[in-house]
């Protein structure tokens, strides 16, 4: 593309394959997802990526966490993005080259998303598991001092277990000899601590997109793109300006639902490979 050339993407009808393909996956996946939640299945719990300690974590969610999405604005955006800008890099590059793309940086956005949430999550880990191996009274009072217990009337049968276990707790406080009181607070945690890995469950395409928003920019640093269809900024400024906002959303949204590390993650993930490509000649 030239110098400030004016972005404009292409219709769908005249999309390079690996993108059409994509779009077409995850619009089935999605339709798929909202027609079986009337029978009782959730395909975001089979498919969504878990956090890798959790029993229902499985390799095979590296891949498919991207193609699930959990709100039609969360699927509208990232494949808006997706047909905006992936047809121009897989055109440029290749189909093989753009699906390695794509996968990869989806792969780094999750992996850069839980090595952010690690500390956060694993002394919470470490704590219930110390408990478990040595139930001690002090031990549980300084963790439920510290820990906010992530359980509500929604939360499904544990929500009933954590009624008895506060029953259990009250007990135990009153006297902590209690063994019955004391082994029902163990079994408990042994549940909670599953209960509480399984929590986290990432889905969306975002991270992969973020990369594809990358990329444009490496590639096409000065091409002009239309903020609201009004405000003209350089491709690169457009990927500089995301970045910086996800950066802070990361720092400052800490309790939010959407994984802004993730969308950094694909970003960094995209960065250093385009530039061992550039480094290999393939570029």
């Amino acid at each position: 593309m030239s110098y400030q050339q004016q972005y404009r993407p292409q219709g769908f009808s005249l999309l390079p394959p690996v993108v059409k393909n994509l779009l077409i996956i995850n619009g089935i996946m999605y339709l798929a997802t909202i027609a079986l939640q009337t029978t009782g299945i959730d395909l975001t719990e089979i498919f969504g990526l878990r956090y890798f300690a959790s029993d229902k974590f499985s390799p095979y969610q590296f891949i498919t966490y991207m193609f699930m999405h959990g709100s039609f604005s969360h699927i509208l955006f990232n494949m808006f993005a997706l047909w905006m800008f992936g047809y121009a890099l897989e055109n440029a590059w290749g189909s093989k080259r753009f699906l390695l793309y794509y996968l990869i940086t989806g792969i780094g956005a999750s992996l850069i998303h839980y090595a952010v949430y690690f500390p956060e999550i694993q002394p919470v880990v470490n704590e219930m598991n110390t408990y478990i191996a040595n139930p001690d009274l002090e031990i549980l009072n300084k963790f439920i001092a510290e820990h906010q217990f992530k359980i509500s009337q929604y939360s499904g049968d544990i929500y009933s277990d954590f009624i008895n276990f506060k029953r259990d707790y009250a007990h135990l406080v009153q006297n902590p000899n209690n063994n019955k009181a004391l082994t029902g607070t163990v079994n408990f945690m042994t549940e909670y601590k599953e209960y509480y890995l399984s929590l986290p469950n990432v889905i969306g395409a975002s991270g992969a997109v973020y990369g594809i928003l990358l990329a444009f920019g490496m590639m096409f640093p000065n091409t002009l793109l239309y903020i609201y269809f009004l405000f003209p900024i350089k491709a690169k400024w457009f990927v500089i300006i995301f970045g910086l906002i996800e950066l802070y959303l990361g720092f400052t949204e800490t309790s939010s639902n959407i994984a802004h590390f993730a969308h950094l993650g694909g970003m960094i993930f995209g960065f250093f490979l385009i530039k061992y490509w550039k480094h290999k000649g393939v570029y």
